[in-house]
């Protein structure tokens, strides 16, 4: 996965490796002595109904996908999924065990992965608290008296993690990659894409209706009557679209040159005057700003309109909306429910929540995913399996220089350059040599929700205490036990979870032809995002640089547009094509 764009699933290396399911585990009692029950190579996946030559997904997947329909808990299925519900039962194992681990030690991680779990599986007590854990924020939203108080109130948001209006944090500076810098950037919508806004298609045209209806329903739990809940939503909806009219389309975001535009406080203060951005970023905890990123200028223009015409009634509405809508899954179910039936039913189709205990565990991974990683690569990945998975990743990177060398169409100024990116791109493989330090985070068991806040503040501190500091290599962006993996270009690093690191992706026991038709299309995908047309514009350091000759960049898009071209003709369902260039990275 690239981390640019943070995009779930890596279904290029899934389509790989969905015919290979192990046939044993670590601790399998399976007769090793054997080849075949080493070979991890399932022959029931296969369709051998259907000639390879005919139509080779069907002869590869098809006894796979017959015997694994999708279930009602999920919008989709393959092994990734399969791997991460394995991964989930050794993560529950852990915390039910540490829950009932009696004297704790205050602020240890066990004591906090326990307390966090607890919390959220204490519905007893979320059922009697309703909506009594947002009161307090609800009531300073009612008490904003003027612009000032509104811009406030804003910024006491965001240091709870939900980005109203726009977002704010710290990032590496693009053109100077040892170092952090503040950022702002685009958000306050409740859609998943500003598209959803204003695509004329049938089903998006119900997507926004029902959505209209969901924060109708959400106002009327928070209290409000049915009339007054329908013009909360309207006015959300009306100044949601504004703020996505604003906004670049995800394909224009793939460009990292268009994302770049760092300027002064004072040059920020121009763009957008209807904010006090000195008073903002004071409120935040950031007390002097050398330089910002305004990653898209256009949408601070919006943001500086809306500030001066939206009225603070309307605005109000607006983030009592996003306060809700952000705790909606840590209060009582008929938030939780109502919260689902939208975020999962209507926009990804899936027919039931997910059990508590699953739901529990997967916030715990999120707020605490070093603290719960730790006893989970204890009990899950050995230092061979690190050992073998490096090796491997030594073979697919000489396989990948070999490939350089012969491009026919790549300048050695060119080659040059990329090979000593190549060389030097750093391997983090199952978990980071140094762990986060969780030491200031608090967490209990009185409140779920006020975890959450705690969690929230805590991650939004500690990212804003980098800015201006040296950039930390060591920081992973992916905890232990998550089954997936990511290249960044900005760390020139390619990243391997421990929990991508098991059967049927990887299984040390396994044949090497197993394994690297499994693990091996995943490491080779995020090596190849290295070059792809994002990659390909950060230099062997990490800075977003032009390093190549005006043939070679000729060459090179030439070769992408066929390849955007090709994706595009793909057909989704109905007349639903694939946006080539927005999945050109992946496609790549």
């Amino acid at each position: 996965m690239n981390r640019f764009d943070l995009r779930a699933v890596l279904i290029l290396a899934s389509l790989f490796s969905i015919v290979f399911t192990t046939t044993i585990s670590r601790n399998s009692k399976a007769d090793t002595s054997s080849k075949a029950a080493v070979s991890g190579f399932d022959l029931t996946n296969l369709d051998k109904s259907c000639k390879p030559c005919e139509d080779f997904f069907q002869y590869a997947s098809g006894g796979w996908i017959a015997n694994n329909p999708i279930p009602a808990a999920f919008p989709r299925w393959g092994n990734f999924q399969k791997l991460a519900e394995k991964n989930v039962e050794v993560l529950r194992q852990i915390l039910e065990e540490k829950s009932k681990e009696k004297g704790l030690k205050k602020g240890t991680n066990e004591q906090k992965i326990s307390d966090l779990y607890c919390s959220c599986m204490d519905t007893e007590k979320i059922e009697a608290d309703t909506v009594n854990p947002l009161l307090p924020e609800l009531k300073e939203i009612d008490a904003i008296k003027d612009k000032e108080g509104l811009q406030t109130q804003i910024a006491k948001l965001h240091t709870y993690g939900i980005a109203v209006v726009f977002r704010t944090g710290g990032s590496q500076d693009l053109k100077d990659v040892t170092k952090y810098i503040a950022f702002v950037d685009q958000s306050g919508i409740g859609l998943p894409d500003r598209d959803y806004y204003f695509n004329s298609d049938e089903k998006s045209k119900k997507i926004r209706d029902e959505y209209t209806k969901h924060v109708a329903k959400m106002f009327e739990l928070l209290g409000d009557k049915a009339e007054s809940a329908e013009i909360a939503a309207k006015t959300v909806m009306s100044i949601e679209s504004k703020l996505a009219e604003g906004s670049m389309t995800r394909t224009e975001r793939r460009n990292p040159d268009a994302r770049y535009n760092k300027m002064s406080l004072a040059k920020l203060q121009e763009l957008a005057p209807n904010v006090s951005w000195n008073a903002y970023f004071a409120t935040i905890g950031l007390k002097s700003v050398d330089g910002v990123n305004v990653v898209d200028p256009n949408f601070f223009k919006t943001v500086n309109k809306l500030v001066e015409e939206v009225s603070l009634s309307d605005w109000k509405t607006y983030l009592k909306w996003h306060l809700v809508n952000a705790a909606a899954p840590s209060l009582s179910s008929k938030f939780v429910d109502q919260d689902f039936y939208f975020k999962e039913t209507v926009i990804k189709g899936t027919k039931e929540n997910l059990p508590r205990w699953r739901r529990c565990v997967a916030a715990t991974d999120r707020m605490l995913g070093e603290a719960l990683g730790q006893f989970y690569v204890e009990r899950s990945f050995t230092p061979e399996a690190k050992t073998r998975a490096l090796e491997m990743v030594k073979n697919l990177r000489q396989a990948l220089r070999v490939s350089i060398n012969n491009l026919d169409w790549m300048s050695e100024p060119t080659r040059k350059e990329a090979l000593a990116k190549l060389d030097l791109l750093v391997n983090k493989i199952g978990y980071p040599d140094k762990w986060r330090d969780y030491s200031a985070l608090e967490i209990d068991r009185s409140s779920y929700f006020r975890n959450l806040i705690r969690g929230a503040n805590f991650s939004f501190k500690e990212n804003l205490a980098k800015i201006g500091k040296p950039v930390d290599k060591s920081e992973w962006f992916m905890s232990p036990p998550t089954v997936n993996a990511y290249y960044s270009a900005t760390m020139s690093e390619i990243v391997f979870p421990a929990g991508i690191l098991q059967p049927p992706f990887f299984n040390p026991a396994a044949d090497d032809a197993v394994n690297y038709g499994g693990i091996g299309a995943v490491i080779g995908h995020e090596l190849t995002h290295g070059f792809d047309d994002q990659g390909r514009k950060f230099d062997f350091q990490g800075n977003l640089k032009d390093w190549w000759t005006p043939e070679d960049e000729k060459n090179y898009k030439e070769r992408a547009d066929c390849v955007e071209k090709q994706f595009s003709n793909f057909v989704v369902d109905g007349d639903l094509h694939i946006n080539g260039k927005l999945v050109l990275g992946e496609s790549i």
